[in-house]
């Protein structure tokens, strides 16, 4: 077909079918139903009721859903990706994943040093639980003992 001289007069889907954009199916004389101007407003005051006048460093959230985690949270003073709180939604504590973490001994004098003692000893060991978003199961902290959530898997945002 191709060396008898002849066109196919085959046309592209583009030219053959009429394109329509979304913009010319919407009809903006209309108010759309589930529009709220007024949300962030309300939203901002549903925080501030939440928190009690209490500031936080961010507003926590899940790394895999973006789930809200916790309203009100104090950053580490040394980790500056991780977070702590007490009060927390969306969240459960897996009780069956325990991990231990040993505290440490302080430094001690030049004595301790001289008498060949180590100068770090574990003092006795804490035990952590693991932390999940409620939603996805994703993992973003730890429960201590002292009832405090250790949050290193999430996403912070101004709060």
């Amino acid at each position: 077909m191709e060396g008898d001289g002849k066109k196919d007069n085959i046309q592209s889907p583009t030219e053959s079918q009429q394109t329509v954009s979304d913009d010319d199916e919407i009809d903006y004389s209309i108010r759309p139903e589930f529009y709220d101007s007024d949300l962030d407003d309300k939203d901002e005051l549903w925080v501030h009721k939440k928190r009690k006048g209490r500031n936080s460093d961010a507003v926590l959230s899940c790394p895999a859903c973006f789930t809200t985690l916790c309203l009100e949270c104090q950053r580490h003073e040394k980790y500056v990706t991780q977070y702590r709180a007490v009060f927390v939604v969306n969240c459960k504590i897996k009780s069956d994943q325990v991990s231990q973490q040993r505290s440490l001994q302080p430094k001690r004098g030049k004595r301790r040093r001289e008498s060949g003692e180590n100068e770090v000893g574990p003092v006795g060991a804490e035990m952590f639980r693991s932390v999940c978003c409620s939603v996805c199961s994703a993992e973003v902290g730890v429960f201590d003992e002292d009832e405090v959530y250790h949050f290193f898997n999430v996403l912070p945002s101004e709060s």
